[in-house]
């Protein structure tokens, strides 16, 4: 029987994770958690890099306890032992790489066509064909493009950063109108309201520990690879969120469709253009990326007996898993091509956070069978803590919405 082919060491799995985290996200996300944060959406990125700091960590204990594919089906089924509980935590991992490379491959059109005449449906078909193509080629040459791209997004937030260091300069001045009051739960709702949008601008962390069977020991590089891509895309946003409410007025950081663009036309015409097609390449970046990770678990779900044997079939000289990935990249093309995704993209948004609150429960669950699981180590407050984040954003995401308010999507 073939098997995936280890391939991929630290560097290269950290600028994946980067990839996934730092995709098409920072370059749209500022300015809409502005809309509720105000001022105040740094603090909002903060809190949401907390709660994706928790969850990374038990997402990196359990993959170097467990490093398989499908990782967070393979996490449910060894701490509660139900296969249908497992089997719904895989197709909701699933559901949620569909939708966003779905979600992204809209947004890649009108990047697009800033440089390109060409019509929606062709230019979604165009880089779904090449995505697809790409990642059933190679795990080494789709890292590669991931990882090229990711350095691109990098160096364009650099340059961001860079031009931006006169308005730094002028945060001791201005740090009481920073600073929000403490007392004010009106200020704190906005702000918790905006870090629930800001946290799905770090999901991506746990597509990395899908490519567990390709990755160069696993069970000392998908932890340090994790926790690295966390506290490096936290510090980005942290930073860019202050770039962006230092210089934009808080009208245009709102009503804004590209931040980073108009930060950069702030200080040069040329550099709001280059940035433009940084984005287009982010955007390249995390459909490829979601591609990737759907078709891994797919394939870590055939092979864990939790869907159909067939999906685990490996290319016999690529050494990738080619039906499943490209029923993915079929599945991804038909929703992009034919469906409003407004809807299935807030139920996503719910998703997600209730696949992590049950990554925490797995390993508090499995810490609490020390004997039975003597390979797991982790400290055994940090996942409780991720659980009650988990749920408190949920609960956060239910008044909202229940309230008259609309749920917020990635």
């Amino acid at each position: 029987m073939h098997t995936l082919k280890r391939n991929i060491n630290l560097p290269m799995l950290t600028l994946y994770g980067l990839g996934t985290i730092l995709g098409a996200g920072i370059y749209v996300l500022v300015g809409k958690v502005a809309v509720t944060a105000g001022i105040y959406a740094p603090i909002s990125f903060l809190i949401a890099a907390a709660l994706a700091g928790l969850s990374g960590y038990s997402y990196a204990a359990l993959s170097a306890c467990f490093p398989k594919s499908a990782g967070e089906a393979v996490y449910i089924e060894h701490a509660f032992s139900l296969k249908w509980l497992s089997t719904t935590v895989g197709w909701m991992v699933i559901l949620t790489g569909v939708v966003s490379a779905a979600t992204i491959s809209n947004g890649f059109v009108g990047y697009l066509q800033v440089f390109v005449d060409i019509s929606d449906f062709w230019g979604i078909t165009l880089l779904l064909i090449s995505m697809t193509g790409l990642a059933i080629w190679g795990v080494n040459e789709s890292v590669a493009v991931t990882a090229i791209t990711t350095v691109m997004g990098i160096v364009g937030l650099v340059i961001i950063l860079a031009v931006s260091m006169p308005a730094f300069m002028t945060i001791p001045e201005r740090l009481p109108e920073l600073m929000p009051p403490i007392l004010d739960g009106g200020i704190w709702y906005g702000i918790l309201l905006g870090a629930f949008l800001a946290f799905y601008a770090f999901i991506g962390f746990e597509d990395m520990v899908n490519m567990a069977e390709e990755v160069k020991q696993p069970e000392r590089t998908l932890p340090k690879a994790i926790i690295a891509a966390i506290v490096i895309s936290s510090l980005f946003y942290y930073f860019i969120a202050l770039a962006a409410i230092l210089q934009l007025p808080m009208d245009t950081l709102t009503n804004s469709k590209a931040p980073m663009t108009d930060i950069m036309r702030e200080h040069s015409e040329q550099g709001a253009w280059f940035v433009s097609l940084i984005s287009l390449a982010a955007v390249v970046n995390g459909a490829l990326v979601q591609i990737i990770m759907g078709a891994r678990v797919l394939y870590g779900m055939g092979k864990q007996g939790m869907a159909p044997i067939w999906l685990a079939a490996i290319h016999p000289s690529r050494k990738t898993p080619y039906i499943a990935t490209l029923i993915l990249g079929s599945v991804v093309w038909v929703l992009a091509t034919s469906f409003p995704l407004a809807t299935l993209a807030k139920i996503t948004s719910f998703i997600i956070i209730v696949v992590f609150l049950m990554v925490n429960a797995a390993l508090i669950r499995l810490l609490r069978a020390k004997p039975v699981n003597s390979a797991l180590k982790a400290r055994a407050w940090v996942p409780y803590l991720g659980a009650v984040m988990c749920a408190g954003f949920l609960v956060i995401q239910g008044i909202q919405v229940f309230s008259g308010g609309q749920a917020i999507t990635h």
